[in-house]
């Protein structure tokens, strides 16, 4: 195992600066002399900048020239170039503007102005200072809320902004009198903004985690040619709008609006928000309600011939991500229909269900009829291609690499997609989208390769839990009198023979350097959520510990998506038990099968991963030797009053939620009973905590909690305290010293 820091610092900062795809975008058709065509392809990239410290985002383009139904030539059409201080673009439909949402440092050392500019193909022909106009507060740049949409006459841009606020001012401010000023003045016009007494201290609600400079969110368009912006009006007081488009005549605009009230849950990775689809009537103010307005939706995207609408719809509250619906609107005959249902098993050979956190930007075909999109499969991640007539389903990846594939954009049948695995980083990959003959596959050309990482080699194996596994409910609260914590699955366990039990995925990474007698250590990886997933693409933790010599196993227990709505449906109720027995079932079936080091075993987690480390400590003491959580849950019964999400807290602890509930001193115990904290006496290994100190989704002060009941018990400990940093840990310079941290805690701690 590597153990030398600069060798460690080296590592991680060679591994770092692979770069992510974020976005790619077609241009138009151009057609060559001799009848070929080719079209540009702009791509936008992120990486890791350490002696910075912050993300950089570049550019590259590409020219990919095609036939209409393979790609003939692709290739880069010059080097790649860093953006600066863009926070939102897009392209016009017809690819000959381009507009651009920046931000720009005041020269009074006020805080930073926005510019909506508007780019011809040779020059910037607006640059409009939507500070300076005043019409309302920051405009929205995140993916929940945020848009820029052209009209389809390419002479409006639509956006949502924060709405303005008044300004406020103290009872007591002392000004000098205006000169020729009188009482009379105040209600005339250019008055009507006079600061308000008494609210400068007035509670505003916000989205929570990630969102909370996001409160009141209005719809905003800018008259290109006149350069003027509006609000609009007509969206009711109780939602908050977003993810907006113009409608298919431009005489008003579509937008998903959530429910604020009674309050504001938190709303980032949260597809069970009550919310609908709503068209405003900007000639009239009138406001259409387009779906059912009980469920939760989301990613509204408009056909090509502007007919259609499909969207992702869940149930409101339950799990916080769920396997999804697709439903699709029709504008003309005002008939709504679901595509998709919701997959309650997935099975090999069939659409798995959706499990996505949006529906690509771009992502009908060109006949208006097909779309694709991408979604768990288990433990990889595919590209599908869905016919809303019929509701038929292919995979386009399935004869491609098993990995990790996403769709980064459609246009005119071109399909532009990411690729990666554990051992490789995101490559850019293109195909053209076979026609309606469904045995068709694409045909994948990679423009943008990454050479593979050498010396990891990894593999998914699938496990089934024994039947005394299937259901694990407890009589009495565990820890109470007489009860005893359950003994370790047995590895030789047979499989029980009927098929109607859920199982799950475990991808594992191991060192392929090395002699074939050396035994490596092991770290283990639960994901957090609960519902979420370990899909098999390239990660920079799981990777840098595998090069250092570290086997990685990521768990996806029972409640992971990408196996059907049973098995997310299965968590909620048994969190402690039964996504705790599935963690620990798949390392005993390890280092079983596997020449692993079984007294050099460490946990690593995060939010639910951390959740799920700390019980296993607590559950399992002897199999574990070192533990390294970030923003861990510890206690579920302290965590309720403090989250941005509350009905967490109930629901996976098997729990009703309203927004009126308040728990019952049962409930209070059942929410402790479940939780880590329930186990701290019998933890003895070393645990290092990392927390960041704006995380409203698992506030710090539950790491602190779980820091000083282990000080109390003499465990050994340490806690890294991240200013700026929220729930993701995903500061830059949060990121990089957390891994050094944790690598030096895990050679410390399993003797390496």
């Amino acid at each position: 195992v590597l153990s030398n820091v600069e060798e460690i610092a080296e590592l991680y900062r060679e591994l770092s600066q692979h770069p992510g795809l974020s976005a790619a975008c077609l241009g138009p058709d151009v057609t060559t002399q001799y009848g070929g065509k080719y079209c540009s392809l702009y791509t936008e990239w992120s990486q890791r900048d350490l002696a910075r410290a912050e993300n950089v985002k570049f550019c590259r383009q590409y020219l990919i020239f095609h036939d209409g139904a393979s790609v003939v030539y692709s290739g880069p059409a010059g080097t790649c170039s860093e953006i600066k201080d863009e926070l939102l673009s897009r392209e016009s439909p017809s690819g000959v503007l381009k507009a651009v949402l920046r931000k720009v440092p005041s020269k009074e050392k006020e805080k930073e102005k926005q510019f909506l500019e508007v780019w011809d193909q040779n020059r910037k022909v607006k640059s409009i200072d939507l500070t300076a106009l005043d019409k309302h507060g920051s405009v929205y740049d995140d993916d929940q809320f945020g848009c820029l949409a052209w009209s389809h006459s390419e002479t409006h841009l639509l956006y949502v902004a924060e709405k303005k606020r008044p300004k406020a001012e103290s009872f007591f401010q002392s000004k000098a009198p205006e000169l020729g000023a009188s009482d009379e003045d105040a209600g005339r016009p250019g008055k009507d903004d006079a600061p308000l007494k008494g609210e400068q201290f007035v509670y505003r609600e916000d989205w929570g985690e990630a969102l909370s400079t996001r409160s009141v969110p209005v719809l905003c368009a800018l008259d290109v040619e006149g350069s003027s912006v509006s609000v609009l009006e007509g969206v009711p007081e109780h939602l908050s709008p977003g993810q907006a488009f113009w409608s298919p005549d431009d005489t008003g605009v579509v937008f998903v609006g959530w429910w604020h009230e009674p309050f504001r849950l938190g709303l980032r990775h949260c597809t069970n928000r009550r919310s609908a689809l709503f068209y405003v009537d900007l000639t009239g103010g009138r406001c259409e309600l387009l779906s059912e307005d009980t469920r939760a939706v989301w990613s509204p995207r408009l056909s090509p011939d502007r007919c259609r609408i499909v969207y992702l719809e869940n149930d409101a509250l339950g799990p916080h991500q769920q396997c999804s619906r697709l439903r699709m609107y029709d504008w003309y005959t005002k008939h709504t229909s679901t595509v998709l249902e919701a997959v309650p098993r997935q099975a090999w050979g069939a659409f798995p269900g959706i499990y996505c956190g949006a529906l690509p930007g771009l992502c009908w075909a060109a006949d208006s009829r097909r779309l694709v999109l991408d979604t768990a499969q288990r433990s990889q991640q595919d590209v599908f291609v869905v016919d809303t007539v019929t509701g038929a389903t292919t995979s386009l990846t399935a004869d491609a690499p098993q990995g990790s594939w996403s769709v980064l954009t459609i246009d005119r049948d071109i399909l532009v997609a990411r690729f990666s695995t554990p051992s490789c980083p995101p490559t850019l990959k293109v195909a053209i989208l076979p026609g309606g003959g469904w045995e068709a596959q694409a045909q994948w050309v990679c423009l943008q390769d990454a050479p593979p990482v050498p010396g990891i080699s990894w593999g998914i194996r699938t496990l089934q839990p024994p039947p005394e596994q299937e259901h694990p409910q407890y009589s009495e609260c565990p820890g109470g009198p007489g009860w005893a914590p359950p003994p370790p699955p047995s590895p030789d366990t047979p499989d029980p023979a009927s098929a109607g039990g859920l199982d799950f995925d475990a991808i594992l990474l191991r060192p392929s350097e090395g002699s074939a007698a050396q035994k490596h250590p092991l770290v283990v990886m639960p994901h957090g959520g609960p519902h979420s997933v370990f899909t098999a693409g390239w990660m920079l933790y799981p990777a840098a510990l595998c090069r250092m010599g570290f086997a990685v196993l990521l768990v996806n227990y029972r409640g992971s998506l990408g196996f059907g709505q049973d098995s997310v449906a299965s968590l909620p109720g048994n969190v402690g038990t039964q996504d705790v027995r599935d963690v620990q079932l798949c390392v005993e079936r390890v280092l079983q099968e596997e020449s692993l080091d079984t007294g050099r075993v460490a946990l690593v987690g995060g939010s639910h991963g951390g959740f799920l480390a700390c019980h296993l400590l607590g559950q399992f003491p002897d199999t574990y030797h070192a533990c390294v959580v970030r923003n861990p849950v510890v206690n579920i019964a302290s965590m309720v009053a403090a989250t941005d999400i509350p009905d967490w807290c109930l629901t996976e602890t098997g729990l009703p939620y309203a927004p009126d509930t308040l728990p019952d001193p049962a409930q209070w115990t059942e929410m402790l009973c479940k939780s880590p904290m329930h186990y701290v006496d019998r933890v003895r290994v070393p645990v290092l905590l990392m927390l960041g100190e704006d995380d409203r989704r698992v506030p710090p002060r539950q790491g602190l909690e779980y820091y000083r009941a282990l000080k109390a018990r003499g465990v050994p400990t340490r806690l890294l305290w991240y200013p700026g940093n929220n729930h993701a840990l995903a500061g830059v310079e949060a990121e990089a010293d957390g891994f050094m941290n944790m690598a030096l805690w895990l050679l410390k701690h399993l003797r390496c």
